[in-house]
């Protein structure tokens, strides 16, 4: 029961982690292109195969890349006042599409059972 306790607060933190990155992905990928680009790929890529490791499953990945999708979706919308922070360019389109890739790589990642002294 204590276990499942946990698994359930990861989710929680990755979760709130995703949104995190969601968010300073959105700030830097195009202010340091391509450097902020790469940095946040870098961090979406390492949330969720953070998350896998860290739970052992594939909803690992998927939570934080599900609430990286829905926050990145709000940010991506311009808003009345006209503010908005992903312009019509190259850079954002990668970073989207590039988010998403990583959480699909991330979320079907082979799990391979942990290898054990060499016997042979």
């Amino acid at each position: 029961m204590a276990a499942r306790r946990l698994r359930i607060a990861a989710y929680v933190v990755l979760g709130v982690f995703g949104a995190l990155v969601a968010a300073a992905g959105a700030l830097i990928q195009d202010g340091w292109f391509p450097g902020g680009l790469l940095l946040g790929l870098a961090g979406c890529a390492a949330l969720f195969y953070g998350g896998v490791t860290l739970t052992r499953t594939r909803v690992g990945a998927v939570v934080p890349a599900a609430v990286w999708l829905v926050c990145v979706l709000v940010l991506s919308t311009s808003r009345p006042e006209g503010d908005f922070l992903f312009a019509a360019g190259v850079g954002p389109y990668i970073y989207l599409l590039g988010g998403a890739m990583l959480a699909v790589i991330c979320a079907t990642v082979p799990q391979l059972p942990p290898s054990g002294p060499n016997t042979a």
